[in-house]
């Protein structure tokens, strides 16, 4: 194993590089990494070359965000097929809006693929945002430098810094007498630019509509993600403690849905209901990872073209089987809809000896799609039912 101090740099082998941030969660603070692609001029090409948490896989799949739970982040990079104007990949953490400093982190590590540890010195750090990092072409071959370096500001300045184009917040509109209609000339059409924003439900903040004038939503996709450091440690530890018993969890993702039409169902793996993403229900689970050996954790897809034929939908995670330590999975259900910043909702309660949580309702309210906060446990399938007034029948499955 290496170990590098700040400033330190290694050599590493070409192909495909595993990059793990592992962190000391800090309650009420998220801490979010990107990378940046750089060419010579230590800027980015355009706004393409910034992987984040709204941007997840860029260059063609050669760079990828491909896990991110609370304390542990993970970035899968294929050096061999970056561009050759990529001079630089350069590694980031920022903390969301600014709600903490790095000196609230005890440890914030990196870990890079053949046995290479950055632990990244903390203590006293007053800054919100950090380049961790930096892979960098050297005569020919790839190397990685630790490099621990505050900055100030948190991820809009940073990434400005390095050449990203922001789309600036909109700002609240006052309200104010209605002018006279004017018709303005039409205006050419904005450059595209990066959103940086997302939106976190929670008790303050539990529900959020929006709204298309053409009632197209695109491709709405819910990612189910949760922390995956222990693993593989063997005979106990973190998913031990998880399950009551030694092995891999397998936390599941699933939805029941009502059409417009009144017909109801549910998608999931148990009992492979996988449904079908072009026609009825238009919502489709993508596989199931039963390992947890699929890092970027399970996927819904729910068809927005055909939103105005959907009545709800009903979000949930379970625990297929095991004693549930619900606290323990910083999962976080990740919903990401075209032109909309992504919207997440974290399982962060204590759910006891339930095997079920409802995490989200999604509601169709005159065409807009409405999300609800819910995070509520049931022992299972027909408790949850009963409590959201769906009225299906239920009977053990398998998988």
């Amino acid at each position: 194993m290496s170990t590098l101090t700040p400033g330190a740099n290694t050599s590493v082998s070409t192909g495909v590089q595993t990059v793990t941030i592992t962190y000391t969660p800090v309650a009420g603070a998220d801490l979010d990494v990107s990378a940046f692609l750089l060419t010579d001029t230590g800027k980015v090409r355009g706004d393409n070359d910034m992987c984040f948490f709204g941007q997840q896989s860029v260059n063609n799949g050669a760079v990828k965000l491909v896990e991110s739970a609370a304390g542990r982040t993970v970035f899968s990079l294929n050096l061999e097929a970056i561009d050759q104007a990529v001079e630089k990949v350069a590694l980031t953490a920022t903390i969301y809006e600014n709600k903490a400093k790095f000196a609230a982190f005890p440890v914030l590590n990196v870990s890079v693929s053949g046995g290479i540890e950055a632990p990244i010195p903390t203590q006293g750090m007053q800054e919100t945002a950090l380049i961790l990092g930096e892979f960098y072409r050297r005569q020919g071959a790839w190397k990685f430098r630790c490099v621990a370096q505050g900055f100030a500001g948190g991820l809009a300045p940073l990434a400005q810094h390095f050449g990203v184009d922001i789309a600036a917040p909109a700002p609240s509109a006052a309200p104010t007498p209605a002018p006279a209609p004017v018709v303005p000339p039409a205006a050419p059409a904005p450059a595209s630019k990066v959103n940086l924003s997302k939106i976190t439900l929670d008790k303050q903040r539990p529900s959020i509509s929006l709204e298309k004038k053409d009632g197209d939503f695109g491709e709405i996709k819910i990612n189910l993600n949760w922390n995956r450091s222990s693993q593989n440690s063997g005979g106990g530890g973190f998913f031990a403690s998880l399950r009551g018993k030694s092995g891999g969890i397998d936390l599941d993702v699933g939805c029941l849905y009502e059409m417009e039409n009144g017909s109801k169902g549910a998608v999931q793996a148990l009992g492979n209901a996988f449904g079908d993403f072009r026609d009825a229900p238009f919502i489709q689970l993508m596989g199931d990872d039963r390992t947890g050996s699929v890092s970027d954790g399970e996927w819904l897809r729910i068809n927005g073209k055909e939103w105005r034929q959907i009545r709800r939908v009903l979000v949930y995670a379970f625990i297929y089987e095991g004693a549930p330590n619900w606290q323990a999975t910083d999962g976080v259900i990740t919903l990401y809809i075209p032109g909309e910043a992504p919207i997440e909702v974290r399982l962060s309660e204590e759910g006891g000896s339930k095997g079920m949580c409802a995490i989200a309702l999604l509601e169709n309210v005159g065409g807009s799609v409405r999300v609800n906060r819910k995070v509520e446990f049931f022992k299972g399938h027909s408790d949850m039912d009963k409590a959201f007034g769906w009225g299906m029948r239920w009977a053990a499955g398998s998988k």
